[in-house]
């Protein structure tokens, strides 16, 4: 089936691994320009010469997610790169452990720099390129099951994620009369590298492991390709009607 997405451009944020690398490879199978944006530069570069043996287009875009400035810079290398951005996946964000009675200041002012701030200043230079050049875009920001219900020890992450949530819906109605669509995907957990690395760590990582799957319906944890295929159908003019959607795929873990 021909997604029709074949010579268009997406920048993706967080693209060198987990969801936003599934991301970048299932597109880029499409015949999607991708530009990847990430703090990675090792991984970065091994996913984009990965997409670049297989055929397909890939770029390095070198940005701080912290810096309004950097962010604007990027946009700007990226549309001159892709003669226009017709897709944004914003996918990058921080996480960090803890309740209401530890978090720390500096913790809560990098993740909120990131992981909203850097979501809101990404769609706000991407969606003015679109409108400039007349692109009817599409951006589709990842957000959490955190987003949507309360999960323990994580308080900072839960606000940023809600955050996104709201970012997504204020822009769809702010970009409809553009023609811009822009969605949410709400992953469970995902069994990432970061996830991965996270569970190494425990005491016990096949008991929490085994835990973080039975908290769900489906028994399991997601895989990176399920949200990437999230991601590319909301991408789609072939779902061309979804905007402001916010689509879960928890494994039925906010269904409970």
């Amino acid at each position: 089936m021909d997604l029709g997405l074949k010579g268009k451009g997406a920048l993706i944020t967080g693209g060198a691994s987990g969801i936003g690398e599934a991301t970048a490879k299932l597109f880029a199978n499409e015949g999607v320009k991708v530009g990847i944006v990430d703090i990675d530069e090792k991984n970065t570069f091994r996913v984009v010469e990965e997409i670049k043996n297989k055929g397909g287009e890939a770029e390095y875009f070198s940005t701080d997610l912290q810096s309004r400035e950097s962010v604007k810079d990027s946009v700007d290398q990226a549309y001159k790169f892709f003669n226009g951005i017709d897709i944004l996946v914003n996918n990058a964000a921080l996480y960090a452990h803890g309740d209401i009675l530890e978090v720390e200041p500096e913790q809560v002012e990098k993740m909120i720099a990131v992981n909203i701030n850097g979501v809101l200043w990404m769609s706000r230079y991407v969606s003015e390129s679109m409108v400039s050049g007349g692109i009817n875009g599409s951006i589709i920001n990842v957000a959490s099951e955190a987003a949507l219900v309360g999960i323990k020890k994580q308080v900072i992450y839960n606000l940023t994620k809600a955050a996104v949530v709201s970012i997504t819906q204020s822009c769809a109605i702010d970009l409809a009369p553009y023609g811009i669509r822009v969605n949410c995907v709400c992953p469970g957990t995902t069994f990432t590298p970061l996830v991965e690395h996270a569970l190494s760590k425990e005491d016990k990582p096949e008991e929490i492991r085994k835990r973080l799957e039975n908290s769900r319906p489906l028994n399991r944890l997601g895989r990176p390709e399920e949200i990437a295929f999230a991601i590319l159908m909301l991408a789609c003019e072939s779902l061309g009607y979804a905007t402001g959607s916010i689509f879960s795929v928890d494994g039925g873990y906010t269904a409970w």
